[in-house]
């Protein structure tokens, strides 16, 4: 299943309640996101459906401090038109000290919600992502070659912090601003009925006055942020290690330079467009908010339409028509904030919905590392890439217990997906591949990674110690074992030559140290796993002949009584192996061992004599 780039959340993306920051504009994305893969607001409930108790409270709570907050305009107009005509001084305080009661209960009961609404989001967010996270580590290598890594960890991070912000914020703003709303709108309508109707009459034109300077800030936003994500990106891939490397190799420096500069350049037109949008955005809603007590006010100061009102009433209804513009706001939001919701969930249920390619197997067959012989079998295993042609036909191939086998043949051959086919990384189409007679999609995952070992020419070490890379094979080993496998693997004198030995940063990648290094170092990690059947695949291939050497000398202490599957780019690192195997368009054309197959004068020996002639 082919899936595309999440997108990335922008102004527009529309989180947030909305009060006060004008409206979200939907995001093309998110519309195309749900038409691919629609969501069920019943699986999205499933996701809560613990939290029920707590959703409650939140709610009930958000409800609460609407209701109590609206007990200030009522006791200021009691002050205004009571307290201060009669000099009561008593009524004064009571009144004076309900209003910093009734701000204090608000502000806890703000701090109560905000906790329980932020605490259970994480729960939600967290247990989602370590869903996610487990559910991407069971999907098959064929996956992450056509996903790009940006895109996984978008997901993985982006996303789920966006859907937080969905549950923490969004969610309670909408219940918040409705609550609000509804409740401003009665106590208007209690306090004078006559405004209230001249109050509905000027919202409207205010709230698109204010909508209409915010969606152009947006657009020029939107600009400015795909602008910055294509700065960031240079940054990021210019000045990685690789990136670095590879603009220094091809001379690209002035060029990137340019093409850096005229970004950051346009950035600042951008930012003042922005800014200028951002300045009449504030001065549209100084007029609207100046503009609605006024008309008020000239309604109040009519006979006809004033009713009799007290300045208390006036002062308590003003104050209520600019409590309710924010709201009303954000209330208008309601349908992108939905959609960008939706998208957000769509993302990650679409990674979760992913039917990994190789699964564990239900019942699995528990195999001890220590007891296992070693002896492997390919019983008419054949091998296709995502429905494609076969790479490899009619497999049949026995290793026995202890021995090596070099599998040898051109490019393209299917050397590499045969030797995957072993540690399960990829999953036969027919046949079956075993060891001691259990075939592999039977045996439990981890057994199968402490049986199986294997070295590649693409060696992986994580940014962190020497330490900490050897320990990712035996979490429990000490200092000794560490410095027997670095030994084993012809490394040790080269790591205790540095000053700060094992702990010594590798750095990206392992850039820290050279190809074979790295290689070494990888070989010692294997050793310390110490697995009875081992998978070498083209170890040292992109090695020089000297570091080769060194490397292979390594590997042989390594594939010592080990069942030895070695898939060898180089022959000169198969003249020792008991077997070998000769692979061509996917099917096995020869077997024996070396001196067997150069006599023969087949498909190997034509493979060793152009191989002696491309290194004379």
């Amino acid at each position: 299943m082919a899936i595309p780039e999440a997108a990335p959340a922008g102004p527009g993306s529309g989180r947030g309640s909305g009060g006060g920051r004008g409206p979200a504009r939907l995001n093309p994305a998110d519309k195309k996101q749900l038409k691919r893969h629609p969501v069920s607001l019943k699986r999205i409930a499933a996701l809560f459906a613990p939290h029920k108790g707590t959703i409650a409270v939140v709610v009930a709570l958000i409800t609460l401090s609407s209701v109590i907050t609206l007990a200030q305009p009522f006791l200021v107009r009691a002050v205004i038109d009571d307290a201060l005509p009669s000099g009561n001084i008593r009524l004064l305080l009571v009144l004076a000290a309900s209003m910093v009661a009734v701000a204090a209960l608000t502000s806890v009961i703000g701090v109560i919600q905000t906790w329980l609404a932020t605490g259970m989001g994480q729960r939600v967010m967290h247990a989602l992502r370590v869903r996610l996270f487990t559910h991407l580590q069971a999907q098959s290598l064929g996956f992450f070659t056509r996903t790009r890594g940006g895109e996984v960890q978008s997901r993985l991070t982006h996303d789920i912090s966006g859907m937080q912000s969905v549950v923490t914020t969004t969610a309670t703003g909408v219940a918040s601003n409705l609550t609000t709303a509804v409740a401003t709108v009665v106590a208007m309508v209690a306090l004078s009925p006559g405004l209230s109707l001249i109050s509905l009459v000027v919202l409207p034109p205010a709230v698109w006055l204010s909508r209409r300077v915010a969606q152009i800030r947006r657009t020029v936003t939107d600009e400015r942020q795909r602008e910055l994500a294509a700065l960031h990106t240079q940054v990021e891939e210019g000045l990685s290690v690789s990136g670095v490397r590879l603009a220094k190799t091809l001379g690209t420096v002035p060029r990137d330079t340019d093409k850096f500069r005229d970004r950051s350049e346009k950035l600042v037109g951008l930012e003042l467009r922005s800014q200028l949008a951002g300045s009449w955005r504030m001065a549209t809603m100084q007029i609207v908010f100046a503009a609605i007590p006024a008309v008020i006010y000239l309604a109040a100061g009519f006979p006809a339409t004033s009713g009799g009102m007290t300045i208390g009433t006036l002062v308590a209804f003003t104050g209520l028509q600019a409590a309710v513009f924010r709201p009303v706001m954000g209330l208008l939001n309601i349908g992108v904030q939905w959609v960008t919701a939706l998208a957000f969930f769509s993302r990650i249920f679409e990674y979760l919905d992913l039917v990994p390619a190789i699964r564990a197997p239900k019942h699995p067959v528990r195999m001890d590392p220590a007891s296992v012989r070693g002896e492997v079998r390919f019983e008419g295993v054949s091998f296709a890439y995502d429905g494609g042609a076969d790479v490899l036909r009619g497999i049949d191939l026995a290793l026995p217990p202890g021995t090596t086998t070099a599998v040898v043949g051109p490019t393209g051959s299917g050397k590499s997906t045969l030797a995957s086919l072993l540690p399960r990384l990829n999953e036969v189409s027919a046949g079956r591949v075993t060891i001691d007679g259990v075939d592999v999609r039977e045996i439990a995952p981890a057994d199968l990674a402490r049986i199986v070992g294997v070295v590649s020419q693409e060696t992986y070490l994580v940014h962190a110690s020497v330490r900490e890379n050897l320990l990712l094979a035996a979490p429990d080993a000490g200092d000794e074992q560490l410095w027997s496998a670095l030994a084993a693997a012809q490394i040790a004198d080269s790591i205790g030559a540095l000053p700060e030995g094992l702990e010594t940063l590798v750095g990206a990648r392992g850039h820290r140290f050279s190809g074979g290094e790295q290689q070494r170092l990888a070989i010692a990690r294997t050793i310390l796993r110490n697995p009875p059947v081992l998978v070498l695949d083209e170890a040292t291939s992109a090695l020089d002949n000297t570091t080769e050497a060194q490397v292979q000398q390594a590997l042989e202490r390594l594939a010592a009584g080990r069942t030895t599957l070695t898939i060898a780019h180089r022959l000169s690192t198969v003249e020792n192996a008991e077997q070998v195997v000769v692979l061509d368009a996917g099917r096995i054309v020869e077997r024996g061992t070396s001196a067997r197959l150069r006599a023969a004068g087949g498909a190997f020996a034509r493979l060793a004599a152009r191989h002696e002639l491309a290194r004379s």
